[in-house]
């Protein structure tokens, strides 16, 4: 198939190439979660797996074939017929499955993993794809290592595969070595050169070496490519995959350089991209574009009062475009009169003059105290200059575990926390795991259940030479996000000890959605 056609397939290989590296291995259960959340994404090929790695590999595919619908079910599956049949196998309970077969193409390739003269790779390539073909009316052929094939033979080996009935010829950048003007002008011609049935799509893999993986990738689609390999968030072996949201938001971003469309519901991004993060305890890096906690964040003063004018200053996309509802606006010890301002009034307080003068003041203190000033936080300082007295906020007082007195016992928690309102409270709770106690007696003492999202910690080592150490030792800090009645909040703490920094944290993020669920009423409230 030509260039000519304006639809790109994207092929998600986060659960085969993705959880190759090492860090992002999943569980079944954790596979068949990412695959729905795929399905929902609107993904046109899932490859699900490589069934002939092991046993275990192919139940989960086999899974997410049977339980799956929408996109084409894929495994991967070496040039052996063995290989082939445990593919077959796995993605057998599939309404749409396909066989993705694969050979090294480039010279070292063939002479250091393979042994084999171009003959001999021409000849395994031609009996492999045509006994799949038999099997599988959706063969897909990758010549490995594609790029640094020589460009006769690669011609050569994609002319073979589609002659065999392959219906989609993939060439990959294995080892994430090309540019973007060479992988542009090698798909011009490949398209040309190799003899292929109407309907075959060329398809790209592009890793991530030399940092070119998505722009090797775009640069493929503007040669022709109509199908792009990826994975989420960008994971894979090494030094990862094309990233798919980077991928998808620039083609959708820029349709006017790019003139392509792909059927991706790009509302669901942020979800996918979560469910991945939580199936291998992993989180993109805050500054991942798209996704990335920092992707439509803004602390800096000047672009604050930007965005407050018109987001189009500085944002290209909307962040509900990819399923992210937020304003952007992080307060911080950067932040300027104008975002508070536009926070306070958000919350119900219109402030001006000395008032707004004396809470920036404030703001500031506890910004530089603690980095971010969250709604709960927020809420606390208008509440203290409105009342004359010190901001009343949740405080994790203490926390004692104690441990389980048998195999079948559980860990118990008891939890103290202090309000400016309300005095120390204290509550007591059992669970699975220590943390999961003291989280639920917090939920306990606040009134709200939660559910634990993510967690992240930083060891933060002492430094006697810093003059701004505090000389306590070092301390552990905590990010946690809790999902409560559909919603998401995020909390931070810093402490000495691992168990009070995770609870602190998780006090910080529930006196959020405490804070956001008490300013609901009062709106409520004065409406009715």
């Amino acid at each position: 198939m030509t260039g000519t056609d304006s639809h790109v397939r994207i092929f998600d290989t986060s659960l085969r190439d993705g959880e190759q590296a090492p860090g992002f291995s999943m569980t079944p259960d954790a596979k068949l979660r990412v695959a729905r959340a795929l399905a929902a994404l609107r993904v046109d090929v899932i490859e699900a797996g490589f069934a002939g790695a092991s046993p275990g590999e192919a139940e989960a595919i086999r899974a997410i074939a049977a339980q799956v619908e929408g996109p084409v079910i894929a495994s991967l599956a070496r040039a052996r017929r063995a290989d082939i049949d445990a593919a077959l196998a796995a993605i057998a309970p599939a309404s749409r499955r396909r066989v993705h077969v694969f050979l090294g193409t480039s010279p070292i390739h063939r002479e250091h993993k393979l042994g084999m003269t171009r003959q001999q790779v021409l000849s395994e390539i031609r009996a492999n794809v045509a006994y799949a073909r038999e099997r599988c009316d959706d063969v897909e052929f990758s010549a490995e290592d594609a790029i640094r094939t020589e460009r006769d033979f690669l011609v050569e080996a994609l002319a073979a595969a589609a002659a065999e009935g392959a219906t989609t010829l993939n060439v990959p950048d294995t080892v994430g070595y090309a540019t973007p003007d060479e992988i542009e002008a090698l798909f011009r011609y490949l398209l040309g050169a190799v003899p292929h049935a109407a309907g075959t799509i060329f398809s790209a893999h592009c890793h991530d070496d030399l940092g070119m993986a998505v722009a090797n990738s775009l640069a493929a689609v503007k040669g022709g490519a109509r199908q792009v390999e990826c994975a989420l968030n960008g994971i894979g072996e090494r030094a990862g995959n094309c990233a798919l949201e980077d991928l998808v938001m620039a083609l959708k971003t820029r349709a006017d350089a790019f003139g392509v469309t792909t059927a991706i519901d790009t509302p669901q991004l942020m979800n996918a991209s979560r469910a991945l993060a939580q199936a291998t305890n992993t989180p993109p890096p805050r500054n991942k574009a798209i996704v990335g906690a920092n992707a439509f964040a803004h602390e800096s003063g000047i672009h604050q009062h930007g965005i407050l004018q018109n987001r189009e200053t500085y944002e290209i996309m909307k962040p509900e475009d990819i399923g992210l509802a937020t304003d952007g606006i992080v307060l911080g010890k950067h932040s300027g009169r104008h975002a508070l301002a536009a926070r306070a009034r958000a919350l119900g307080y219109a402030l001006d003059g000395e008032k707004l003068d004396a809470l920036f003041t404030a703001f500031k203190a506890v910004a530089d105290e603690v980095g971010t000033v969250d709604t709960a936080r927020l809420l606390a300082l208008l509440g203290a200059q409105e009342s004359g007295r010190p901001p009343r906020l949740w405080r994790l007082s203490k926390v004692d575990i104690r441990a389980p007195v048998s195999a079948t016992a559980q860990p118990v928690a008891r939890v103290e926390l202090d309000h400016g309102e309300r005095g120390k409270v204290t509550d007591v709770a059992a669970a699975p795991g220590e943390l999961d106690a003291a989280f639920l007696a917090v939920s306990h003492i606040i009134g709200i259940p939660a559910r634990v999202e993510h967690l992240e910690m930083q060891y933060l080592a002492a430094d006697p030479t810093d003059p701004g150490d505090d000389g306590q030792g070092a301390k552990v800090l905590v990010e946690i996000a809790i999902e409560t009645g559909g919603e998401r909040f995020t909390g931070r703490a810093r402490a000495r000890d691992i168990v009070p920094g995770c609870v602190s944290a998780f006090v910080d993020a529930l006196s959020n959605a405490e804070a956001v669920r008490a300013l609901g009423a009062a709106g409520q409230a004065r409406a009715a």
